[in-house]
């Protein structure tokens, strides 16, 4: 099973996403964990993750994290999949890099 971690500033924005995340998973059967957190405590999980996806809005921090987690494959999702909260899209891209 992946195990997925998307990251906001405040961890609360991306929660739609994450349930869309989910949905799609179950409709495919995938099995995964999916979280969402705020950039905060980033340092505190990220060891417990496959791999990471970066809402638009903090992208701004993508440098700061490949820097700092070399070896953590991560994506900054799209503008366009994160509003229209497009579930299926960004699990498929989250399973490419996971894996």
């Amino acid at each position: 099973m992946k195990k997925i971690l998307l990251m906001c500033m405040g961890g609360f924005s991306t929660g739609l996403l994450v349930e869309k995340m989910r949905n799609a998973a179950k409709e495919k059967g995938v099995e995964v964990e999916i979280n969402a957190i705020s950039a905060s405590v980033l340092d505190n999980v990220i060891a417990n993750y496959d791999c990471l996806l970066i809402a638009p809005q903090i992208s701004y921090m993508e440098n700061e994290i490949a820097a700092k987690y070399p070896n953590e494959p991560y994506y900054v999702i799209q503008p366009k999949d994160y509003g229209r909260l497009n579930g299926e899209k960004v699990l498929t891209k989250a399973l490419e890099i996971c894996s």
